[in-house]
């Protein structure tokens, strides 16, 4: 008997319960400050990433997945501003799953999400190159705070609990392809 996710189960209540939730304007735009904020703290991180985008300067991606969209303008820094929104996009990205419980399935398990790719083409290749290669490294930012060896030991947990949720995600889906029960105990 296969096992159902019991995610599966909320994601088809909230389908079908189809309220049109739209936070207000002012969240939206925070968020997207927020976005930009921690976006550009990596690409900091990374000159060579900034001096790929700084050849980009002045133009627009467009993200976007169900109702949401964030419009990215490319700094001539080499980092991201939030646009505005009368902007034409050069470069438009649609994430195409609309599960977010399968996109983050899919994150978990090291894959991208499915994504309509519109626009300019070297524009896409560079951001394609910093998706694959640009990396948080969120223990050398939580060591500043709280030194290195509980940084250390933190990031090292949460590593731990990302690879058995991998496993698990990776073995239920594996199940789900075979028709079977799921991992076996």
């Amino acid at each position: 008997m296969a096992t159902q996710s019991p995610f599966s189960l909320v994601e088809g209540f909230l389908q079908n319960f189809n309220l049109p939730i739209a936070p207000p304007a002012w969240a939206v735009e925070e968020t997207h400050r927020r976005t930009v904020l921690l976006l550009n703290h990596v690409l900091m991180q990374e000159p060579q990433a900034m001096e790929r985008l700084a050849r980009q300067k002045g133009r627009v991606v467009l993200a976007q997945w169900r109702m949401f969209t964030f419009k990215l303008l490319v700094t001539p820094a080499g980092l991201f501003d939030v646009a505005a929104a009368e902007v034409q996009a050069d470069l438009t990205l649609e994430v195409t799953e609309e599960s977010p419980f399968a996109i983050a399935q899919a994150l978990m398990q090291g894959a991208k999400p499915a994504v309509r790719i519109e626009g300019d083409v070297q524009l896409a290749a560079d951001v394609n190159w910093l998706a694959d290669h640009v990396r948080w490294d969120i223990e050398e930012d939580l060591a500043r705070i709280m030194g290195d060896a509980p940084a250390h030991t933190l990031a090292q947990t949460a590593r731990t609990f990302a690879q058995a949720l991998q496993q698990f995600v990776g073995g239920r889906a594996a199940a789900a392809r075979s028709g079977g029960d799921g991992p076996a105990a």
